[in-house]
């Protein structure tokens, strides 16, 4: 149990097209922690970049016109003195922040983003290094890491004007960067892709195609990192319209159960499937956790192919909506699974090496920058 007298923010929200799923995210969590005994800061990043502390145990509908009545404006300071700041108030003071729970979901905040942010803001933060997120959000580089690290996928390509993929249609695309289920269509021929590529505002930034198999099943499984590697039971997420067409929507992962999200969307758990199906996934997400170096809760999503037996990583969520708590229940109660990411975020944090500098001997060498210049104004007619 982590010491009461902590003060841990809970930060969500944020540019993200899962900015609402952010924003139920951070307020179970903060919920989940404030009834353990914990002093929370609730941190709110509003769509349009605005830092806000909220009042105490919000509801989701407080959010419905932006951040809630009694909130207070911040300021985030990169400078000799770093932190967040009440934007208004003689005297100003950093706020007193031990380490701080991140539940963004897609965008910037789940693709290392926020992670670089706190780095800066030298304050302790849950989930990834800037650079293991980076590789969670983009999909094209997480399929080609699982491919060269030879853990099972299926084949993953970018949609490219000058080339064609390596397999036939008909096809999955993806936005080749996001977190959800957002964007994703099914077509036939890649000339329709590179048509969907310069038209839909979701795959502008690029898009992924992968083969269309409709019998595949999916599958999830979530890991975290602290006190060690240890892995939940497999789930298998109950499809209504995705049964027909082999897509997980937005609609049926998120607003099922009367629209609680992930936490009560209809489910097998554990999920009713040979166990040697549960083995191979156990061994998969232990073989994306060593090769993604990944680290706080995090969730992997699988593909079952029931008839043939084969099963393959899909994508992993590096920030997971609800935090994969749902999951968690059966092992271990939310309150000790937050309060152990908190603890790996303050006292065991990713560190990464410094440059170490020089000691000035690239700067002496260097000698005036004028002599840098030369051959650099261009061709001379």
């Amino acid at each position: 149990m982590l010491m009461s007298q902590s003060t841990w923010a809970v930060v969500f929200g944020g540019p993200s097209p899962e900015h609402e799923i952010s924003i139920l995210t951070g307020l179970q969590a903060e919920r989940v922690l404030v009834d353990g005994g914990h002093d929370v800061v609730p941190i709110y990043l509003a769509a349009n970049g605005a830092w806000f502390q909220v009042p105490p145990k919000s509801e989701a509908k407080d959010f419905l016109t932006g951040a809630p009545s009694g909130s207070k404006e911040l300021e985030i300071v990169l400078s000799s003195s770093p932190g967040i700041y009440a934007k208004k108030g003689m005297g100003k003071k950093a706020l007193e922040i031990d380490a701080a729970l991140l539940c963004f979901h897609g965008g910037l905040g789940e693709g290392g983003g926020a992670a670089a942010l706190f780095n800066f803001l030298e304050i302790p933060a849950t989930g990834s290094s800037v650079f293991a997120g980076a590789v969670g959000m983009d999909k094209l580089a997480f399929g080609g890491l699982m491919s060269q690290a030879g853990v099972s996928s299926l084949p993953r390509e970018a949609v490219l004007t000058s080339q064609d993929p390596s397999f036939s249609g008909p096809y999955i695309v993806k936005p080749r960067f996001g977190g959800s289920s957002i964007g994703i269509e099914i077509v036939d021929d890649i000339q329709t892709a590179r048509t969907l590529l310069s038209t839909s505002p979701h795959l502008k930034a690029g898009a992924v195609l992968e083969p269309y198999r409709p019998e595949l099943v999916d599958l999830n499984i979530s890991f975290r990192t602290y006190p060690e590697l240890e892995l939940t039971d497999l789930e298998r997420p109950l499809r209504s319209e995705g049964e027909k067409t082999g897509l997980y929507s937005y609609q049926e992962k998120y607003l099922a159960g009367g629209g609680a999200g992930l936490t009560h969307a209809p489910r097998e758990f554990p999920a009713n499937a040979p166990e040697a199906i549960h083995q191979r996934a156990r061994e998969l997400a232990s073989q994306v956790a060593e090769v993604t170096r990944l680290s706080g809760i995090v969730r992997v999503d699988l593909l079952w192919d029931e008839k043939a037996g084969d099963l393959f990583v899909n994508e992993v969520n590096t920030i997971p909506g609800a935090l994969s708590l749902y999951l968690w229940a059966p092992k271990h109660p939310a309150l000790r699974v937050l309060e152990d990411a908190l603890t790996e975020a303050k006292d065991h944090p990713v560190v990464l090496p410094h440059s170490g500098f020089g000691q000035g001997v690239a700067l002496r060498a260097a000698g005036g920058i004028a002599g840098k210049l030369v051959g650099l104004d261009g061709p001379r007619g």
